[in-house]
Parts: structure tokens; sequence; C-alpha cells
């Protein structure tokens, strides 16, 4: 089998970033101005890849983070496999580990290794790494496609890169992730390696 190549981002800039309001799986919020200046330089910095199909999560700001790709007529999946972690009746607020008891708990128990724990009516990392992976097995079963762009969110892209990577969810803040952030991965048929690790080059002049 030939090396699969896999481009996974993150999206841009939302206003909801800005402010520091919890968004999660619950929030479809939209790109701001900043958000598509970052999407149009990852568009001019990567159009030249040759993918063979466009993925993204079933919210709003991921589409529009590969608009460009999308334009050109590549095919596209959603899939709520890639949905951004769930936040509960947290999300629409603004929430820090400084300012939140609860928020700042559930997270000391994910890095402590407790990752059932979540925050009333979310999900915790075990439930979002489970949804995740039928969208892994398609990925990794779908040989055809040499070269794929995967369109997501931070925390959820924190867990899938611990479960493609075979690292413990308790050290998914091991991966750090930017606004349209990109991860590059190859995969060989057995084995996920990292070939580029929050890579921010094409954002220079809007970050």
């Amino acid at each position: 089998m030939s090396v699969k190549k896999i481009y996974l981002i993150r999206h841009g800039q939302t206003d909801f970033n800005v402010r520091g309001i919890v968004q999660g799986s619950g929030v479809d919020s939209s790109l701001n101005e900043a958000g598509h200046r970052q999407a149009a330089r990852f568009f001019a910095a990567y159009r030249h890849v040759p993918f063979d199909k466009v993925y993204t999560s079933l919210l709003q700001r991921t589409h529009q983070s590969v608009q460009g790709f999308l334009d050109l007529g590549l095919p596209h999946e959603q899939h709520a496999g890639l949905n951004e972690i769930s936040w509960g009746t947290r999300e629409g607020t603004r929430i820090t580990p400084e300012e939140d008891e609860e928020y700042h708990t559930v997270l000391q128990d994910w890095r402590a290794g407790r990752t059932a724990s979540r925050l009333q009516g979310g999900e915790s990392p075990e439930e979002v790494a489970a949804r995740q992976r039928p969208v892994i097995e398609l990925l990794t079963a779908r040989t055809h496609e040499e070269t794929v762009l995967v369109c997501m969110h931070g925390r959820a892209m924190r867990v899938l890169l611990c479960q493609l990577l075979g690292y413990p969810l308790s050290q998914m803040d091991s991966f750090e992730h930017h606004n349209l952030c990109l991860y590059q991965l190859d995969y060989t048929g057995s084995l996920f390696t990292v070939r580029s690790f929050l890579d921010v080059r094409h954002l220079q002049e809007v970050i």
C-alpha cells in the first residue's frame, strides 16, 4: 500500500473564539472576518495539493474553512463523528479553568486519566473517541483516497490525534492547536506518523 497523506486542520477563527465563549458541538457559529482570511491563506498555500476528498464535521465553521477546496469541486463528506466535544449546559458561556470550578475539575480529571468525566449534559473524551472510531475506520479503509483534507475542532482534534498515534486520552493536551493550524500525518497501512506538528506558517500575516 502507498502511504496515505492526511492533512488535519482546525477551523478558522470565530467571534466566540475571540470572546472566550465555549462553542462545542451545540453552537453552530460561523467564521469571523479573520477566520475567513485564515481560510483563504490556507487555501492559497495548499490549493496545489491533489486532495482526493475533503472531510468535515457537520458544523458550518468547518465547511467555511475549506470552502475554497469545495469550490474546486472536490468530493466532500460530513461526519458527526468529527464534531466538537459537547460541553453540555456550558455551551455558549464564557468559562476558563481559572474562573470556573466545574470546568477546572473536569480538565484535571482528564489529565489524571479519568477520561469518562464530563461537564453536566456534555460528552466525555471517551465518548468522543467512540464516535470518532467509525470515521477513522473509513479513512484507513479507503486506500484509493491517497491524500485527504480533514477539518474539525480543537478538543475533538486532540482526541483524534491520541487515537491515531496511540496516546492515552489523558495526554491529549500535548497536542496544541490554533485556529486553522495544520497537522500532517502519514498512514502506512498499520502506523500513523506526524510529518508536521502545529504548522501555522501559512498564517504568518494574520496571526
